[in-house]
């Protein structure tokens, strides 16, 4: 695909072979698409993704096998937590700016050792964490003490928590996040170029589930 062909592609038409892709991953029956040598030939030239994906580093959310990609198809971009940052805004207003991605999935999952690490770093007795894991965990724990109803520095009864709310919470903050800091990213989107959608993994079923859009989709 040529790059004149990679500004065709609309937003919803990202969103809807993002969605086409893990229908084939939940059924079992994916296609491996742009996974030879031919395309591998082809981008060795330069990429046009349709995509870019900002989610957990966790091992079991391979976002390329998730939404049944091949090489080339997406532009990801990986930390514990989906916690965003400089280098995370850097790397996205990149794909947006530079390769033209109609699209941005901010990916979220179930289970995520991040979101429990969060909750568990507020009960009164918590441990503390090493220095660059606290400064990841501390970006989570706003969405737990929203969801938990309690005070900056107030000790939370850990054992209630839903870590499921705590997540939903934690990816909306992330793309709200993004669209506030980054005026490339808003604009575009404000222009019909760029959606920007926030979605759950769930480990079991395999199924990514919408929970925020922004944008036409």
């Amino acid at each position: 695909m040529n790059d004149a062909q990679q500004r065709t592609v609309t937003p919803a038409e990202a969103w809807r072979e993002l969605r086409l892709g893990n229908d084939r991953f939940v059924s079992g029956k994916p296609s491996h698409p742009h996974q030879d040598v031919e395309r591998r030939t082809e981008l060795a030239v330069g990429q046009t993704p349709r995509v870019a994906i900002f989610g957990c580093s966790d091992s079991r959310l391979a976002a390329e096998i998730i939404f049944d990609l091949g090489l080339g198809d997406a532009f990801v971009v990986r930390n514990a937590g989906q916690v965003m940052g400089d280098s995370i805004i850097g790397s996205l207003e990149y794909a947006v700016g530079v390769l033209g991605v109609p699209l941005i999935l901010v990916l979220g999952h179930d289970e995520c050792g991040a979101v429990r690490a969060a909750i568990d770093s507020t009960a009164a007795d918590a441990a503390p964490l090493p220095p660059y894991i606290a400064g990841l965990v501390e970006r989570i724990v706003p969405a737990v003490r929203r969801v938990t109803g309690t005070e900056d520095g107030a000790p939370v009864d850990t054992s209630h928590v839903d870590a499921g709310f705590v997540g939903r919470e934690h990816l909306r903050d992330t793309v709200h996040e993004l669209l506030e800091r980054s005026e490339m990213i808003s604009d575009a989107v404000a222009a019909g170029r760029l959606a920007v959608v926030g979605a759950n993994y769930r480990l079991v079923e395999g199924r990514a589930e919408t929970d925020v859009v922004v944008g036409r989709i």
